[in-house]
């Protein structure tokens, strides 16, 4: 796994998607410079780090959303950028930040845009898409409300619709920026669970931007921490965080216990008034 000297390794499995030397950034501001990483194949990898530290921003140019400044991404080998469009949709899947839907639309009409990439003048919409669609609403407890406008949802609704859309594309690979925003807790460990059983299941490789540190030690195989753009820690929870990690990454001052139910890191914020 690439990574710059002292960084948490570890991680050995195979990688479909690399980003080899790339620089990211907004209108002027660079963001990301000349970062490289492997995303591990058939795994769930979760990239973590405090607001406006590159994460999401990483995770668009793996997705081919934003232009790169220098670098390149590669999608099973070739530069993602020199692929058609319905090529790369076929193979990877995003949902970015705050998407949003034209006025109107069904959740059902949403869903099945999920399948525009399957579609070609001769082959148009097939049982094969029809059942990958009802396949996502139920994954994600979207059936009911099917016939629903979009716009009427409320935001966990709206968000658990746009999952489904990703999850109906049907792509090896799926790129999710903050996939729980919205979402109460109930839900959020909903989501959570559907990814982890895509991946058990189906062998997706999924790519999560989360911001809480406990959902992501329970659900990654692989952690991604970023600070200033940079990658400082990759590997697997119970070597990446430590409490000098988060103070490093959060500013944050805790202690870290073993989950009792999964046995990944448990985060404690220690009270300002408790710190010696």
């Amino acid at each position: 796994m690439a990574a710059a000297d002292g960084i948490a390794m570890g991680v050995t499995a195979p990688s479909r998607l690399r980003a080899d030397h790339v620089s990211l950034g907004y209108d002027e501001r660079l963001i990301v410079d000349s970062l490289s990483v492997d995303i591990p194949a058939g795994e769930i990898t979760v990239i973590v780090g405090a607001n406006a530290c590159g994460k999401s921003t990483l995770l668009r140019g793996l997705a081919r959303l934003l232009k790169l400044r220098g670098g390149t991404v590669l999608l099973d080998g070739e530069s993602i950028h020199r692929q058609s469009t319905k090529s790369v949709a076929t193979r990877l899947g995003i949902l970015p930040q705050q998407p949003i839907a034209p006025e109107g639309l069904t959740v059902a009409d949403l869903v099945g845009r999920g399948r525009h990439p399957h579609q070609r003048w001769f082959r148009q919409w097939t049982e094969e898409d029809a059942t990958a669609v009802d396949e996502a609403l139920r994954a994600t407890g979207m059936t009911e409300l099917a016939d629903r406008p979009i716009d009427e949802l409320s935001g966990g609704q709206r968000q658990r619709a746009w999952i489904a859309m990703a999850l109906a594309q049907g792509t090896p690979i799926v790129l999710l920026d903050e996939p729980t925003t919205f979402l109460d807790l109930a839900h959020q460990a909903e989501v959570m669970d559907l990814l982890d059983e895509l991946n058990r299941r189906e062998g997706r490789t999924i790519v999560a931007v989360l911001h809480d540190l406990d959902q992501a030690c329970r659900y990654a195989h692989t952690i991604i921490a970023m600070k200033d753009g940079r990658i400082v820690a990759l590997g697997r929870p119970t070597d990446v965080i430590t409490e000098a990690l988060v103070h490093d990454v959060f500013g944050l001052h805790a202690r870290i216990i073993s989950d009792p139910i999964t046995g990944t890191p448990l985060i404690l914020p220690i009270p300002k008034a408790l710190r010696t």
